[in-house]
This record gives structure tokens, C-alpha cells and sequence, in this order.
């Protein structure tokens, strides 16, 4: 078994910008040319990002009265994520607004036609006004385009996956952090949040991948952490195991972490006990969960806040597990601390 997915390496906030008039696009577009570049995507590709990124500003400006923004995120594969996110009206009716030639506002609608054409996936939330949720706090449009190239990572994973990580104030260091491996049976992923923020929470949680290449049994991957963060900060982990024959989730956990398993249409918390690796803390036991076809698992950090349910989002739990960690991570983060998510779908 090997290490596909070290968050640190694969999962990058390029960009993140308001939207408040057409000019926007001349910045966005320009990130665009450097890091589709610098990964060696096709001329087509990229040509096709530029037109894509257009057509998201057009539609917050005339949309969302700019009380939008742009993201570029890039994601294992490699993978270049376009995520447009707004707090407008939302859109009433989504199937008719993908269609072309459809416009609310007497123009050539053509925008999400075109964004679907253009990129390799397309993934979009709307919650419109007046429509149902409970402690319902946002409304507006998430639009997800994906450009891949080729296979790479991401395609020899053996589940759908969604990840969102992001330091404090976007600033270099981020002391959370997420590592993944494929088992013989399916996926273990560790997640880890290093105390307090900057470099040294960074420099606590680095390197930790080789946990789970060294050793097999949970006891044996959490013994090894609090080994090596003995002189450092500390921190707090979860350690996810997904058996996918048997459909079958395993949950170790120490501190202040939470993680949900979605499935039937409802979202059950699960926390973990007291403590912390590198410091003082006593391993419980197991968490074990039988899991139905395509339910959904999320672990997050405590940069997430916790007052939502699958109330909150009606229907985003059905949609692509990229879009749900982006929807949640931008919506429910917390400004004040590095935040991080894994959205794992079962196939």
C-alpha cells in the first residue's frame, strides 16, 4: 500500500476574489494563464478555463449584485477547480436554467449551457429565496467547473472524494492536514489538526503520511503520531478506515474533531474523546458504522463550525463531494483559524 494524497502537495487555494463588476474577470483570467501553465494543460484547456471564468463573473454581476466571489482551487489529479459562490436570489429553477437559450433577464442565456460544455465536470447548489431549511442563513448559487488532466491521482482512488483546506487568513503555513491511502479493501485517510496556527502548527503536522505506511493496526498509526509530535505543539487527529467490499466505516479519534456519516437523508455527528497526540491522551475505542450505497462520510477540523445539519443544505448532500466541502468550507468556516474537510462518497 502506498501514500496517493498529501493535502499539503495536492490541495491549493489559488485564488480567492469578490465579484462586483465585469472587471473581475480580467484578474481571474489572468491566474488562470499562470497556473494552467505551470501544470501543462492544453492550449484547449485553457482557453476553455478563460471562457468559463467569464461567463461565472458575468452571471454574479448581473445575478448576484455582486455579492459574489471567484475561486481557483487546484485538487489531485492534477485537477483545476473554478468554484463561482455568491449570496444572491439563488435560481428557482435549475433545469430550466441550464438550458440554452434561457435567460431571466430578457438576454441570451447561454452561461451554464456554455460552462457545461466547456469543462470536464460541472457540479451546481442553489438554495433560492423562500425556499425550505431549517435555520436557514444563505441563499445564493455554488458552481463547480473541473478541468482534468488526464487520470493521474485522483483517478485511481477508490471512492469520490471532496477536500477543502485552507490556513487562517490564506496565509503559507496551514497546520491542518489531510493524508490518504488506498487499502486492499478500499481507503484510510488520516486527518490532523496541529494546535494553534502559522508554521510551527504546519511544522507539528508535516510528514505524519509515514505513519500510515509504516504501521497497519490503528493503535499501532496513533502510537506512532504521539511519538513524533512529542516535541512539537501537539495535535488532534482522526483516522478513517473505509472498508468498500464490506461497506464498512472505522473511526479513531482524539480531540476536538467531528465527523458525520450521511446516508437515508440524514447526517449523524460523531466526536471523539478528550486529548491530544504529542501531549496527553487515551485512544478509545473503535467507532464502527455499516455504511449503505453512496452515503457520504465528512471529517472536519474545528475551523468548521458545527451549527449546521443536512437541514441547513437541503438536497447538497446528493451532489459531488468536491462541492458539498466547498459549499460547507466557504459557507460554515470559521475566519478565525485554519479550517479543513473530507467529503468521502461510497460508489
Amino acid at each position: 500500500m502506498s501514500l496517493l494524497i498529501d493535502s499539503a502537495r495536492t490541495c491549493r487555494l489559488h485564488y480567492n476574489n469578490a465579484v462586483q463588476h465585469e472587471a473581475a474577470g480580467i484578474l481571474v483570467r489572468s491566474k488562470l494563464f499562470a497556473i494552467s501553465q505551470r501544470l501543462h494543460f492544453s492550449d484547449l484547456k485553457r482557453e476553455n478555463m478563460a471562457l468559463v471564468a467569464a461567463e461565472m463573473v458575468t452571471n454574479q454581476v448581473k445575478y448576484a449584485g455582486g455579492r459574489g466571489m471567484i475561486q481557483i482551487w487546484e485538487q489531485p489529479g492534477p485537477t483545476l477547480d473554478i468554484l463561482a459562490l455568491d449570496y444572491g436570489p439563488g435560481i428557482s429553477n435549475l433545469k430550466l436554467a441550464q438550458q440554452d437559450g434561457y435567460s431571466s433577464t430578457n438576454t441570451l442565456g447561454k452561461g451554464l449551457g456554455s460552462i457545461q460544455r466547456l469543462a470536464d465536470e460541472i457540479h451546481i447548489y442553489t438554495r433560492p429565496e423562500g425556499g425550505s431549511g431549517q435555520g436557514k442563513s444563505w441563499t445564493g448559487t455554488a458552481v463547480l467547473a473541473r478541468f482534468r488532466k488526464g487520470s493521474g491521482e485522483a483517478g485511481r482512488l477508490p471512492a469520490e472524494l471532496g477536500l477543502y483546506a485552507r490556513a487562517l487568513t490564506d496565509e503559507r503555513f496551514n497546520g491542518d492536514h489531510l493524508y490518504f491511502q488506498a487499502t486492499a479493501t478500499g481507503l484510510r485517510w488520516l486527518h490532523l489538526d496541529g494546535l494553534g496556527h502559522g508554521q510551527s502548527a504546519q511544522e507539528a503536522t508535516a510528514n505524519l503520511g509515514a505513519c500510515l505506511l509504516e504501521h497497519d493496526r490503528p493503535d499501532a498509526i496513533m502510537h506512532a503520531l504521539d511519538e513524533r509530535l512529542r516535541d512539537s505543539r501537539g495535535a488532534v487527529a482522526i483516522l478513517a478506515d473505509l472498508d468498500l467490499r464490506a461497506r464498512r466505516l472505522t473511526l479513531h479519534g482524539v480531540g476536538d474533531m467531528q465527523a458525520y456519516v450521511v446516508q437515508d437523508e440524514r447526517l449523524q455527528r460523531y466526536a471523539f474523546s478528550p486529548g491530544i497526540l504529542g501531549k496527553e491522551y487515551k485512544l478509545p475505542a473503535a467507532q464502527q458504522f455499516e455504511l449503505a450505497a453512496k452515503a457520504a462520510v465528512v471529517t472536519v477540523s474545528d475551523g468548521i463550525r458545527r451549527s449546521w445539519n443536512e437541514d441547513s443544505f437541503p438536497g447538497l448532500f446528493h451532489l459531488h463531494p468536491q462541492l458539498i466541502a466547498y459549499v460547507l468550507g466557504n459557507i460554515m468556516g470559521r475566519i478565525s483559524d485554519d479550517q479543513s474537510m473530507c467529503v468521502v462518497r461510497l460508489p
